[in-house]
């Protein structure tokens, strides 16, 4: 497949239409999305990954009355995916996956039990049966929204010492180590009551990283101490206009690789909010809000050149492509009509 064309994958909720882990093609000189395709049947692939050699895609999995992870073979070239296996426990599927750089942990975030569980992988890619699951403790604020904890996000630290589970239920962002295989609680942050913390990203200078919460609709900067794998809270900044009253809850947050630009979701105002990085206090500015085009942006990605960026709308069932201005990281809407039902997460094969 040229440079030119780059293949992206969604994962869906399939309460509907949806069939599973649908595929499409960004053709960077068209400046179009185009050949969507269903990749793989499964029940509700909501959260997918892409390993960094390219050659395996992890899903989260429901199966019946149980949930896990499945993993997949992955053809670069042409995008078809070939399940290997999976591993699921009872109970509910997980919301979240991640996978480290030299593809041999696994870790998912489970919103129903309120775990973060780890897996270690084969030489191929295929997922062993769960070595560590670790369930939270607590409650939060809001009564109807934290009435236990919600682990929403866990995922690895740039330089993959340290495991970080965000507990929307408990208002915390956890840090824990993985030692013979078990995940040993090293650090934790409370953010403010009823934050509502989602989703985790770190800038690329990996001394700031970056909380979005869907209860209080605010971005968290935070500084971040590689060494003990903990956090401070520096900023909160509102994603959404202060006028705003309607239902509006957080979801995905990504920054530019240059670390210059931070870009945030917001489902119910269904926007993305631009904000501009300050390098040294990593203090966050507003820039401006771009509609989403469709109802409720469940995730978004910058593509591998970061020239564009994909929006999934999960309940208007469309992807939305928009160009990106590097230098001000504003985003100008190229297209919005690409059908795809229920998606929940993009993500790209990289160049």
């Amino acid at each position: 497949m040229s440079h030119s064309k780059l293949t992206g994958f969604v994962g869906t909720y399939t309460k509907a239409e949806s069939k599973g882990i649908y595929s499409f093609t960004l053709d960077t000189e068209k400046k179009r999305l185009c050949d969507v395709k269903l990749a793989a049947t499964l029940d509700n692939p909501t959260y997918v990954t892409v390993s960094s050699d390219q050659q395996n895609l992890y899903a989260v999995v429901k199966e019946g009355d149980k949930g896990g992870v499945a993993a997949f073979s992955l053809d670069a070239g042409t995008g078809s995916l070939h399940e290997l296996n999976r591993q699921v426990t009872p109970g509910a599927s997980p919301c979240h996956v991640s996978v480290d750089q030299n593809k041999q942990i696994v870790v998912t975030a489970n919103y129903h039990k309120g775990t973060v569980e780890s897996y270690l992988t084969k030489k191929d890619g295929s997922v062993q049966p769960a070595v560590a699951i670790i369930e939270h403790t607590g409650s939060g604020l809001i009564k109807e929204r934290q009435e236990k904890p919600h682990v929403h996000f866990a995922g690895f630290t740039p330089d993959e010492k340290y495991i970080c589970a965000v507990d929307l239920g408990t208002d915390t962002l956890t840090t824990y180590e993985l030692k013979d295989d078990q995940l040993n609680r090293v650090n934790e942050l409370k953010v403010r009551p009823g934050s509502g913390p989602r989703h985790l990203a770190f800038h690329p200078n990996r001394k700031f990283a970056y909380l979005m919460t869907e209860l209080s609709n605010e971005v968290i900067a935070l500084q971040f101490d590689e060494s003990t794998g903990s956090f401070k809270d520096l900023q909160y900044i509102l994603t959404i206009p202060e006028s705003f009253n309607d239902n509006n809850q957080g979801s995905a947050i990504h920054l530019s690789s240059d670390g210059r630009f931070l870009y945030a979701a917001n489902r119910g105002h269904d926007s993305i909010a631009l904000f501009s990085i300050n390098q040294d206090s990593g203090e966050l500015t507003f820039v401006e809000h771009t509609s989403t085009e469709g109802a409720w942006p469940r995730d978004f990605v910058l593509d591998p050149t970061e020239n564009f960026l994909v929006a999934s709308n999960q309940n208007s069932n469309n992807l939305v492509l928009y160009a990106r201005d590097a230098k001000s990281g504003k985003l100008t809407l190229l297209q919005s009509n690409i059908a795809v039902p229920e998606p929940v997460c993009v993500k790209f094969i990289g160049i």
